[in-house]
């Protein structure tokens, strides 16, 4: 799972620096609504396929609690899985059987997690256009565009929401994940969101 596992990493590390340049009023616009969608996203739960660069897909559960928390859980047999705590993200590599861990403020999840999410002033959009069905709206490190993108995509019909999203690294390999049945709203379970060392049992961890 050694794909799976740096998509991850390659996620955690893309960080943003702000948005400078000016851009067209439906530019604005188009990017307002995502943002105001984001903000609103309190809770969420959706299943998912990840599908990386060479065709692998991996099939789970994706679970959101803003501010601070979320969660990738993989179905059998894959045992990999990804935890925001509320202060760290961590992603287990069953392979391996080891953890790594990032505070979520040092990371790209952090743009998606905090309590105020903006578009606008921690981001660098480069592009917003409708294909597919989706209006997509893709970023990049404004310091190092080359470094890789992310491109959100938002269904508009029959209610505006989030569908998916694709990375693509350094070296242009591409994985992308996408939701289906997302529920909004949803009371997760209070340990949903601890890090379980798997080795351990369920003891949670928090450092």
């Amino acid at each position: 799972m050694k794909n799976l596992f740096a998509f991850f990493v390659f996620f955690a590390c893309l960080a943003f620096p702000a948005l400078a340049a000016e851009k067209s009023d439906g530019f604005k616009a188009d990017v307002a609504k995502a943002e105001k969608y984001l903000k609103e996203l309190g809770s969420a739960r959706a299943r998912f396929v990840q599908t990386t660069h060479d065709g692998t897909q991996l099939v789970g559960t994706f679970y959101l609690q803003r501010p601070g928390k979320l969660k990738f859980e993989y179905d059998p047999p894959i045992e990999d899985f990804v935890v925001a705590d509320g202060t760290f993200i961590y992603f287990y590599d069953a392979e391996l059987g080891e953890q790594s861990n990032a505070l979520i403020g040092q990371t790209l999840a952090d743009f998606i997690l905090r309590e105020d999410v903006s578009l606008s002033e921690d981001v660098k959009v480069v592009d917003v256009k409708r294909s597919g069905g989706f209006l997509q709206i893709k970023i990049v490190q404004q310091d190092d565009p080359e470094a890789g993108s992310l491109t959100l995509a938002f269904k508009e019909k029959p209610n505006f929401e989030l569908a998916k999203w694709r990375v693509v690294d350094a070296q242009g390999l591409i994985t992308e994940v996408e939701l289906f049945y997302l529920k909004t709203d949803i009371k997760h379970p209070s340990d949903m969101f601890y890090y379980f060392d798997p080795n351990r049992g369920k003891e949670p961890r928090y450092n």
